[in-house]
């Protein structure tokens, strides 16, 4: 059986819409024993797996069945409440647990939910024991004798646990003091981590988007909707601002101007601060999204860059490949392996952090190296399945375009994995121009799909 045959596993976990199948209390509870029942056979004499949530209103009830069934399954549980993605995976290894589970639709908001794993060592778990779950789900739920139950614990100090480890990333004697900074946790579960991170290690912290009601997460906050951090930092006359997404994976961040600056420029400052250390960290993986002016500005540096496809699965992928240990997206997923092992928004953002405290230098003049090229992407909706791709009159649009271009651009379509769109990205100096021929390709590729 291989990776594309799992129905229920995507590239990120399983996810989708609250009470929708297969996002319902009963498959939770199916999953949590299957789950169980996979993990046991790998284990020990007793076993254990973390569950960690962030703040919507549904984590409760998944946390719940989830909780049912592995119990079931003869697997004991720890259950840390609200808590970001990267500290579960943290958690999961630092505490040798089996597994961790991660309930949690990322950025999307409220109405969704999903589930994520951690292996044993806070990765990414492997296709083959996905597929194994997945193959349990097809047996009838069973429950262990009475004696064999799992047992529920909570672990009460997590969030302090996680605080001292992302303090720890940036060493013992950096401090932020004197920086004043804006951090908005998009009512997500880095709302009672990431304030007492920055101001423990000495910075004036203004938090907003701290007050998670369930309803709330991501909405019009955080790093996907990063406008209301900029007004902030303008409002409170800031060093920069910090913007986190609803499970803490991902981060954005603002200069004292109010500008945005996004993955791709947290990467190169990440990058330019350890050539200047003289750290050795192979090379930069991005993917086919990253702008054009990171891999420029990289190159300036003499540092190794590669293009995966998105997703944080596919740069982790690489970086594994080509033995690098940095690499992420523009959306801010951040991946910096020499310090742990999945993509964390606030070790990120303590990386650039450090970077502006030892150069001394405001994050504006940081990123001020990087020239960021337009971008314009354009989505063409799909009616029914069409493999533009390989269409001879789209390619020939796309060439048209590059042409026009010349070396100083890109034109990049890519199928949605989420949406059945076609997303039409171009890529170049001259915006006006770029604009203008993202939406010719765009009209193109519409084109071919009406005649299919």
């Amino acid at each position: 059986m291989s990776a594309t045959q799992k129905q229920y596993f995507g590239t990120d976990g399983i996810r989708g819409t609250v009470g929708t199948a297969p996002i319902t209390p009963d498959f939770m509870l199916k999953l949590g024993w299957a789950a169980g029942k996979v993990f046991a056979q790998k284990g020990g004499a007793r076993n254990k797996i973390l569950i960690g949530k962030d703040t919507r209103i549904s984590g409760y009830m998944f946390e719940a069945a989830l909780e049912a069934g592995i119990t079931a399954a003869g697997v004991d549980i720890s259950l840390l409440g609200p808590m970001p993605t990267p500290a579960i995976a943290y958690l999961t290894r630092t505490l040798r647990a089996q597994a961790g589970i991660v309930i949690s639709a990322s950025h999307n908001a409220f109405q969704d939910n999903g589930i994520k794993f951690f292996s044993g060592q806070g990765t990414k778990l492997g296709d083959d024991i996905e597929l194994a779950i997945e193959e349990q789900l097809d047996q009838n739920v069973s429950t262990v004798p009475s004696q064999k139950l799992g047992k529920a614990s909570r672990i009460g100090d997590a969030a302090g646990r996680y605080i001292e480890f992302c303090k720890s990333t940036v060493g013992p004697t950096l401090k932020l003091t004197g920086l004043k900074v804006v951090v908005d946790c998009a009512h997500g579960s880095t709302y009672h981590i990431a304030p007492a991170v920055f101001e423990e290690l000495g910075a004036t912290v203004k938090a907003i988007g701290v007050k998670p009601d369930g309803l709330n997460i991501n909405f019009e906050s955080g790093s996907t909707s990063p406008a209301r951090l900029s007004e902030a930092v303008l409002e409170e006359k800031a060093d920069l601002g910090i913007a986190f997404d609803g499970d803490g994976d991902r981060v954005i961040m603002v200069d004292d101007k109010g500008n945005i600056i996004d993955g791709d420029q947290i990467l190169y400052v990440i990058a330019r601060d350890r050539r200047r250390q003289n750290i050795d960290f192979g090379g930069v993986v991005g993917t086919s999204m990253s702008n054009l002016g990171l891999e420029l500005a990289l190159d300036a540096l003499n540092v190794p860059f590669v293009r995966a496809k998105v997703g944080d699965r596919h740069v982790m992928s690489d970086l594994i490949k080509h033995g690098w240990r940095l690499g992420g997206e523009s959306s801010g997923h951040i991946i910096c392996l020499d310090i742990t092992t999945t993509g964390d928004g606030i070790v990120s953002a303590l990386q650039a952090l450090a970077s502006v405290v030892h150069c001394e230098k405001p994050l504006a003049e940081l990123c001020s190296k990087m020239k960021k090229f337009p971008q314009t992407m354009i989505n063409v909706k799909l009616s029914r399945d069409v493999d533009v791709m390989n269409n001879s009159n789209v390619q020939a649009a796309v060439a048209a375009v590059e042409n026009k271009l010349g070396r100083s651009g890109r034109v990049l379509l890519r199928p949605s994995g989420t949406e059945p769109v076609v997303r039409v990205m171009v890529e170049g100096e001259d915006k006006a121009l770029v604009a203008q021929l993202a939406q010719e390709l765009s009209e193109a590729v519409a084109a071919e799909v009406d005649k299919a």
